[in-house]
């Protein structure tokens, strides 16, 4: 790519991850190479199953525990969180990826796992042709500032709010 954008994906309704995959297949079957990076998330779930079709083209890394973090975090959060990003800076750094996706950074910036200007100077100094996908509720408003797209995903209505838990293959 000539040039890369910084993309936000934030708010409160379901999609945010959702989008990011399917930017990354898009961009995968263009013949780019995305690395995709899950802050906060541990556990394999469907989406792994269908990049494994990609492995040449997307790799994911996932920096966080088994469980999605509820509660108050603890020192190897904060440890995963910090290698994550220092993995997200090296993904950037080295030029081998044309889309890097940081997928829930910005609960892990919510949560003070990583540090919000860490995050703004990794996107102030990435090279030119690299695209960047940002994920999550809660997007600060110094990385929307920065940002080249913003989107807003509003919930209206949510199904789990009737009791529905996750479904496998539509929320993990």
């Amino acid at each position: 790519m000539k040039k890369g954008y910084i993309q936000v994906y934030t708010g409160n309704g379901k999609g945010k991850t959702t989008a990011a995959l399917g930017l990354a297949m898009r961009a995968a079957g263009a013949g780019l190479k995305v690395c995709f990076v899950q802050f906060l998330k541990g556990r394999k779930n469907s989406e792994h199953i269908s990049l494994k079709k990609f492995k040449n083209q997307i790799i994911i890394r996932q920096y966080g525990s088994k469980s999605f973090l509820t509660g108050k975090p603890t020192s190897v959060d904060v440890e995963k969180a910090k290698k994550g990003l220092l993995d997200a800076r090296k993904a950037v750094c080295n030029m081998r990826y044309d889309l890097i996706v940081l997928d829930e950074v910005f609960f892990a910036i919510n949560l003070k796992l990583i540090k919000l200007d860490d995050v703004v100077m990794l996107l102030k100094t990435k090279p030119c042709s690299v695209e960047i996908v940002l994920t999550g509720r809660n997007c600060p408003s110094k990385i929307i500032k920065i940002a080249d797209l913003a989107t807003e995903m509003k919930e209206i209505k949510h199904y789990y709010k009737s009791g529905v838990k996750g479904r496998l293959g539509i929320e993990f």
